[in-house]
């Protein structure tokens, strides 16, 4: 026999942003824990409001499942005696266990026989389990911050209320501080009056719809979507479309309502995205655009309640976000009466980081790295460049931005065009931020490439010589963020920059902070943490651990080279001169990975074998200097692998380690040659 359970955790309003998390926690903790009390179900789920979590399991037996429990005891030949009858040691073994000598079975362990007492136990009824198991689930539940209320030493998202515990009818008593479950919840805050009874779990999600609560998120989250895209079509227009907005909606209420608010056209002058931040960051609206792409004068709410007063609601919705509106405009106005380039020297004001000085001497390295990019790349015009470097932070002085730091870059785009500054200079002060998240866009003129690129070493190299690094899950200053964004925008754009010599460049701009690093120790870990990002693109792109591992022992501080070099030997190790390059490098390598001298006297070539491996050498080896040049890998590491016919026919001829000094060391130097050609690569020897 089975019986739904159904078990709610009513709380005072959690935050929205904890919710999800909590939930699938919850279906987690709940699998695990019915599973370890071997309790079987159909099925289970976990769902949430603001004001309660609930855990609802379908087709819960009602009593444990029988179990075998196995007892080794003493081994055979203490537990009977050569004909067989059993010993005292068999005697007090099966006594002790509650089981008969005769039931006791021999097994095999790891090569010796024992006897075991196999006994079969019968399971607890449900409701005996279940108070301990729910209790369980509440008490091992994590949130980013938890708190304790009242004298209570147990901690909770927020403080708990009441819970209902039922299974079947029949109510759980679980007990957590001073709660304890019943069959009583509570509905709507505003909609619902007093407590509900629950008549049986199979009646439950009835009772919560007639108190006015959507129990499952999922489908609350169904109709808020639904109700948002009507309102949106009524109004003639379609909604923004943001998942992470229509989570956090969902999360904030209990029994949905949508509705269309308006707002002054006038406020349309402002910027789309100052108006969309206003209605999405501060008011969790939803702006609402015509079919050609244009922001409409409204906006769509989802209230927590029915459509009683909505009127009233939508007006006093109008004015909070008309106070908003009107804040905006005025910054706006005010931040316009003069020229962006005005801000530039207040930045002399603002503390980038205690040691590496005030957002103007960022300023001022960002000029010199970035000039200093577009000369290495190719990009643009030295004064483009400048120029937007110089006026890349200006905005962090305007009243919008103080206002709405998440606005940086898009206003001070929009102001440096309002000042009559050169459109590509406008688009790099936006674009220098980019990318700002996995996905984003990449910066796509030539001057906001060489300022985003600047911006990015000139945190890396800064926090790193004042020896600020990442460690485990802190970041605190994004620091792989900004790798990855520079190597992104290296590839995406094949770019052909020396990192190496970039970061040296970089490091000479921190000279009057007395760094805590070298030059060379911030060279060294800087560019092994880009290309540790790196490694984790390619990798994500197909390409093998130990073709990686091959390609980045060899230091190189062209991204572009790395990728490059990377789908060569890839390429090779799939191909059908795999195999003869890996044995010409193996048998060079192994025996002369420890020899330094690549000399090789011709007079001291006696064998014909010898001089042939060696004449093939000397003329493969222009050719292989050609075709790295040129980037050609895969001819390059196929013309190496040509070389095995040789190779073999040398250690068939001569012995390398021979007794002679002269020679050993000559045959060495001969094999060394060889195998640094591939080394040049690639440590071939990582390679599986």
């Amino acid at each position: 026999m089975t019986r739904d359970l159904v078990f709610e955790i009513g709380t005072e309003e959690i935050p929205a942003a904890y919710m999800p998390n909590a939930i699938r926690d919850m279906e987690a903790l709940a699998r695990e824990k019915l599973s370890g009390a071997n309790l079987s179900f159909g099925s289970l789920r976990t769902m949430g409001t603001p004001r309660r979590l609930v855990l609802y399991v379908y087709d819960l037996a009602e009593n444990q499942a029988g179990w075998l429990k196995e007892v080794r005891g003493p081994k055979r030949e203490q537990a009977f005696d050569a004909e067989g009858r059993p010993t005292s040691a068999a005697l007090g073994f099966a006594r002790a266990q509650g089981v008969t000598v005769e039931s006791l079975e021999v097994r095999e362990v790891s090569g010796v026989d024992y006897v075991f007492a196999v006994k079969k136990e019968s399971g607890k009824k449900t409701v005996e389990v279940l108070p301990g198991v729910l209790r369980e689930i509440v008490v091992d539940l994590g949130f980013p911050k938890a708190m304790r209320w009242a004298y209570s030493e147990f901690r909770f998202a927020r403080p708990i209320r009441w819970m209902l515990a039922l299974f079947g009818d029949e109510v759980i008593p679980v007990q957590i501080e001073n709660v304890e479950a019943t069959n009583i919840t509570f509905g709507h805050r505003f909609l619902s009056e007093g407590p509900i009874t629950v008549n049986g779990a199979a009646n439950y999600f009835e009772a919560m719809e007639k108190a006015f609560v959507v129990v499952d998120h999922e489908r609350r989250r169904q109709m808020i979507w639904e109700q948002i895209l009507n309102t949106a079509e009524q109004a003639g227009g379609y909604p923004y479309n943001d998942e992470e907005l229509l989570e956090e909606v969902n999360f904030l209420l209990e029994y949905p309502t949508a509705f269309y608010g308006k707002f002054s056209p006038e406020y349309l002058v402002l910027p789309t995205e100052v108006l969309t931040t206003t209605m999405i960051e501060h008011q969790r609206y939803f702006p609402v655009f015509s079919d050609d792409g244009k922001l409409l004068p409204g906006f769509i709410g989802v209230r927590n309640g029915d459509e009683y007063n909505l009127e009233e609601v939508k007006a006093g919705n109008e004015r909070v976000l008309r106070a908003r509106l009107e804040d905006a405009l005025f910054f706006y106005r005010e931040d316009t009466k003069q020229p962006l380039a005005s801000k530039v020297e207040l930045l002399k004001n603002v503390v980038y980081q205690a040691r590496l000085g005030t957002v103007w001497s960022k300023v001022e390295r960002l000029q010199d790295i970035a000039v200093f990019i577009g000369k290495e790349t190719g990009l643009g015009r030295e004064t483009t460049i400048r120029r937007a470097a110089y006026l890349c932070k200006a905005d962090l002085e305007t009243n919008m931005v103080y206002e709405f730091p998440e606005l940086q870059g898009i206003m001070g785009r929009y102001y440096a065009l309002a000042s009559g500054e050169d459109p590509e200079v406008a688009e790099a002060i936006l674009e220098h931020y980019l990318p700002r998240f996995a996905g984003d866009k990449l910066p796509e003129t030539s001057a906001g490439i060489a300022v985003s690129l600047a911006e990015k070493l000139d945190n890396l190299v800064g926090c790193f010589c004042i020896n600020i690094k990442p460690s485990g899950s802190q970041d605190p200053y994004a620091l792989r963020r900004q790798a990855l964004g520079l190597v992104n925008i290296i590839l995406k754009r094949g770019l052909r920059l020396d990192l190496e010599k970039a970061i040296r460049f970089v490091y000479q701009g921190f000279a009057p902070i007395k760094p805590d690093l070298s030059c060379e120790e911030t060279v060294g870990e800087v560019l092994d943490f880009v290309l540790q990002r790196l490694r984790g693109i390619l990798s994500d792109s197909g390409i093998s651990y130990d073709v990686l591992d091959a390609v980045l022992a060899v230091p190189q501080g062209d991204v572009l080279e790395v990728r490059k070099r990377a789908e060569a030997l890839q390429e090779f190790k799939q191909s059908e001169y795999f195999e003869d390059g890996m044995v010409v490098f193996n048998r060079c390598y192994n025996l002369a990975k420890k020899w330094d001298s690549r000399d090789v006297d011709e007079v001291l070539l006696e064998t014909e074998a010898e001089r042939r491996i060696y004449q093939w050498l000397a003329q493969t080896e222009p050719l292989l200097n050609e075709l790295k040049e040129r980037g050609e890998y895969g001819e390059y590491l196929i013309t190496l692998s040509k070389g095995r016919a040789g190779v073999d026919e040398l250690f068939d001829a001569v012995m390398i380690m021979a007794e002679d000094p002269k020679l050993r060391k000559n045959r060495l130097s001969l094999l060394r040659r060889i195998s640094d050609s591939f080394l040049n690569l690639g440590d071939f020897s990582r390679l599986v």
